[in-house]
């Protein structure tokens, strides 16, 4: 089964000149999870890059299946699993470049300034405003690629919102842009998912590009326009594990009663 990163290595394989397409692929890998190959076992919250030394420069090179990398090695190595956002932050400034799945069809060697340009890309930051909203209407003239984005985002904040609605604004001081209204985030998490939204119109390609987000209460009364303007977005519900039930003795089907 292809990965995510397959896909998105696929499609810009196949379209070399389209640029959207390459800031897919590397959004694609700053939210993966990654197997990156190690030295030695990591200690505490040290982890030591294992880095080859080839004709191209130094690599490390990380894996987006664990199954990939045992097959691409002769022997246990030690790796840990972390995002590719925290991978690039680790290699950023260190002249290390990175191979991605090498072995596997969507393998790619990222010299050490696409390493740099993507942890950069990643500090994106959400700008604030003190302007408020007068009017709402649907969001118009937008990529369908963001959308995809946003959705993507959004698929992932199962327990942080507890809905999502894109709209085009009008604001008090005549500013009109669109505004990604989010409803019910706690307080602790609003930075992090402002810089999520800052991110997917960093990659988007759109130049000079402008998203503002909003928090809402569930009883804010701007809500029900956004609801009738705006586009709604689903987000998973988080569904926790149950918490195991004591039984009954002989009632574990996995330990029946023994018999005297």
């Amino acid at each position: 089964m292809q990965t995510p990163l397959d896909i998105a290595h696929s499609a810009m394989e196949a379209a070399p000149d389209d640029g959207a397409l390459s800031l897919k692929y590397y959004e694609r890998l700053a939210d993966a999870e990654l197997f990156l190959m190690l030295e030695e076992e990591a200690r505490d919250d040290s982890a030591r890059p294992l880095v080859f030394e080839t004709a191209e420069g130094r690599f490390a090179l990380v894996f987006d299946r664990e199954e990939r990398l045992a097959e691409f090695v002769s022997s246990p190595t030690p790796f840990v699993a972390m995002s590719g956002r925290r991978i690039a932050g680790i290699l950023a400034g260190e002249g290390i470049g990175l191979g991605v799945n090498l072995g596997a069809p969507s393998s790619m060697l990222l010299e050490p300034h696409a390493v740099d340009w993507l942890h950069s890309a990643l500090g994106a930051k959400s700008v604030q405003t003190e302007a408020r909203a007068v009017e709402f209407q649907p969001p118009a003239g937008l990529p369908e690629s963001l959308i995809e984005a946003f959705d993507t985002k959004l698929a992932n904040m199962s327990g942080v919102a507890a809905a999502a609605y894109l709209t085009a604004v009008r604001y008090d001081d005549g500013r009109r842009g669109h505004m990604m209204a989010l409803i019910d985030v706690p307080e602790a998490a609003r930075a992090g998912v402002a810089e999520a939204f800052a991110e997917a119109l960093q990659f988007s390609g759109i130049e000079a590009g402008e998203l503002d987000v909003a928090f809402l209460e569930p009883d804010d009364p701007r809500l029900d326009a956004l609801v009738k303007t705006g586009l709604g977005f689903e987000i998973p519900e988080l569904i926790l594990p149950k918490a195991p039930q004591p039984l009954a003795p002989g009632m574990d089907p996995d330990n029946p009663p023994k018999l005297r």
